[in-house]
């Protein structure tokens, strides 16, 4: 069974951006990086398969943004390299959730400077920045908001209220260092805030082709197609549902009855082929034994 999870595990590591090699999460020791792993973040996000079906969400969520579809559709190069940018994505979140401190913050800035390169003016008339503090906002609660509701389907129903409200406050860091303003941190919050910007959002045909380039997205290789399109559908089914109504995306109940279990099986094989993710590799800088 040896190679079996060798060549998942090795799967998994190119799509979470962790395969990319660029940052040691091994070192130095003792580094906590941003969070610790005492910390709610490092729970929440420790958990591939919770991680991706959110990650999925939070895109979807995200595109129904005229600035943040702006940006993405004329200063990106998802149409030709949609794995490659997802992969940055996903290496942007393991950095910053585990990545030993300097490492968080370099990159941190590094996206910062790209923010300040990203500009125009969307199909409404009005002007965009990528570094603006209220768009940024859009992007992190979409995001938060999404990780949390996979962790809690997918990996911890259980989680208590506080737990969940201490996610969001301390989700605020990265936000706040992106340079996000008026970043709500609690669960409260965060429906007011979503239920605010309803009348702001939009889908029109840009807004469709993302996520038909999303939810069409070529896999790894043929071993990971039937599990990208399971954990694709399941990023589907974590949207709010006028989220979903609104980009026209159908969550049939039989299918979500379906599909639940069947990313729970998923799960199973995944944790027990990834020996070496991101999570694993902070666990043992701070020399913590591997749960």
């Amino acid at each position: 069974m040896a190679p079996v999870r060798r060549r998942i595990e090795q799967q998994v590591l190119g799509l979470s951006g962790v395969g990319l090699g660029t940052v040691d999460f091994t070192q130095p020791a003792g580094d906590p990086g941003l969070y610790g792993p005492d910390s709610i973040i490092w729970r929440v996000h420790g958990d591939f398969t919770s991680m991706l079906c959110g990650g999925i969400s939070a895109l979807l969520l995200q595109m129904l943004h005229p600035s943040a579809l702006e940006g993405v559709w004329n200063h990106s190069d998802f149409r030709s390299d949609m794995l490659g940018r997802l992969r940055r994505t996903a290496q942007f979140i393991s950095v910053t959730s585990f990545g030993p401190t300097a490492a968080a913050e370099r990159l941190i800035a590094r996206v910062r400077y790209i923010h300040l390169q990203v500009q125009g003016v969307n199909p409404l008339g009005a002007a965009y920045q990528a570094s603006s503090p209220d768009l940024l906002t859009w992007v992190h609660v979409s995001e938060a908001r999404s990780f949390l509701a996979a962790h809690l389907r997918f990996r911890n129903p259980r989680l208590s209220g506080a737990e969940q409200d201490d996610y969001y406050r301390q989700a605020m860091k990265v936000a706040c260092a992106l340079c996000a303003r008026n970043v709500p941190a609690s669960r409260a919050a965060v429906e007011a805030y979503l239920q605010a910007m309803r009348p702001h959002l939009l889908c029109d045909d840009r807004t469709r082709e993302v996520t038909r380039l999303l939810l069409n997205a070529p896999m790894p290789s043929r071993l990971a197609q039937p599990a990208g399109w399971l954990l694709m559908r399941a990023g589907i089914d974590l949207l709010p549902d006028w989220a979903s109504a609104q980009l026209n995306l159908e969550r049939p109940a039989l299918r979500r009855v379906l599909v639940t279990p069947a990313v729970h099986s998923l799960a199973h094989v995944l944790r027990w082929s990834v020996r070496n993710g991101a999570w694993h590799r902070a666990m043992r800088r701070m020399g913590r034994p591997e749960a």
